[in-house]
């Protein structure tokens, strides 16, 4: 069998997402949780518009999910540590000899290279907790990787940094040649482009060190969307202007040269913390649509929203306030994780999104192994 991922604009049977749950990422005053509640749960309600959304909720949070998510997200229990779906989740693929079948691709997480923050002893087993909800196919990997580390264009190209899954941390016995075989095994690279690092503020202590999805992505094959931060006082300004000649010098894995498309950031430059991570980059392709980051600058907003629709013709953007999100570590493709649709046949009967939990019903989907 040979597997492979889609690229993020083919088409969708659903959109999974984690709702927010007490710990450190949530913050330690009410304020400041309700934020987090209230920003997880417009993206889940912006994302429903154009395709489902399955919601996992650990049970300590049953009533208020119950309570803030409309009738149209579908929810579904197991207990997590953390929400950041795309990181812990599985990656969805598809197998195209075989028709109609569905895989997921378990890595394994140990909370973004075990820092000593994190817990994950949770979130490791919502790779397989979804890969079940989904009715898909188990493609178990040793290689310590997250969605957000890794970007394709469905055709065999696919964005990594080399300071996420060279990580000491991840992958400490690891090279880049069976890190680029194990990446063919499970989503069918074929052509591997190693970016040499990520934004500034990922290298802090609660970044991913790295995270591709941050400042790249391909819209369509041939095409590079990058983050710019225009601002040459930020310290991205320089990173962003080396990553781009480093890309320009590379090809995809049809050999064809980057048509790169330069997406700035908006104007703020600090929040409370130092640097800002804030970036375009960091959206969702549903069903019809983006859903896109917004920063509260309003022409910065507007002027991300026209490059998107440009390279996403036919797409309605919308723009979800994304600055809570981005408080806590990530962006709105980080919390988000995409299902590929596959056609029905009659070994699989209906599709696997018919057969699960009609929207809003809460449904408990039993563990593939023992609670750690």
């Amino acid at each position: 069998m040979t597997w492979r991922m889609p690229a993020e604009t083919d088409p969708h049977e659903r959109t999974w997402m984690a709702f927010p749950r007490p710990g450190l990422t949530l913050g330690d005053d009410t304020a400041s949780a309700e934020e987090a509640y209230a920003a997880w749960t417009a993206v889940a309600h912006a994302v429903a518009e154009f395709e489902p959304v399955t919601m996992v909720v650990d049970p300590i949070e049953r009533e208020r999910a119950a309570r803030m998510l409309s009738s149209a997200i579908t929810r579904v229990e197991a207990p997590l540590d953390d929400y950041w779906m795309r990181d812990m989740g599985a990656t969805f693929v598809v197998d195209d000899d075989r028709p109609g079948v569905l895989g997921a691709v378990d890595w394994i997480f140990n909370g973004w290279g075990a820092p000593a923050w994190s817990t994950w002893a949770h979130d490791r087993e919502i790779g397989r907790f979804t890969a079940e909800g989904a009715e898909a196919e188990l493609v178990s990997s040793m290689l310590v990787n997250e969605g957000g580390a890794i970007h394709v264009d469905g055709e065999g190209t696919v964005l990594v940094t080399e300071t996420v899954q060279l990580d000491p941390g991840r992958n400490p016995y690891a090279d880049k040649a069976r890190i680029e075989t194990e990446l063919a095994r499970t989503i069918g690279a074929t052509k591997v482009i190693w970016f040499p690092r990520g934004l500034t503020r990922d290298y802090e202590d609660f970044g991913t060190r790295g995270h591709v999805d941050m400042f790249a992505t391909i819209p369509s094959p041939g095409t590079l969307l990058i983050h710019e931060q225009p601002n040459a006082e930020h310290p991205d300004h320089a990173v962003m202007r080396g990553l781009r000649e480093f890309v320009a010098e590379t090809t995809d894995a049809a050999g064809r040269s980057w048509n790169i498309v330069d997406i700035p950031g908006p104007s703020a430059v600090r929040d409370d913390e130092g640097f800002v991570d804030w970036n375009y980059v960091n959206h969702l392709v549903v069903n019809g649509g983006v859903i896109a980051c917004g920063y509260g600058d309003e022409r910065a907003d507007a002027a991300a929203r026209d490059i998107l629709s440009s390279v996403y013709p036919g797409r309605t953007v919308v723009t979800v306030d994304a600055r809570p999100i981005l408080a806590r570590g990530g962006g709105i493709h980080c919390i988000t994780q995409q299902q590929p649709a596959v056609p029905s046949d009659s070994s699989r009967g209906a599709r696997s999104g018919e057969r699960g939990a009609s929207a809003g019903e809460r449904t408990e989907i039993p563990r593939t192994s023992d609670e750690p």
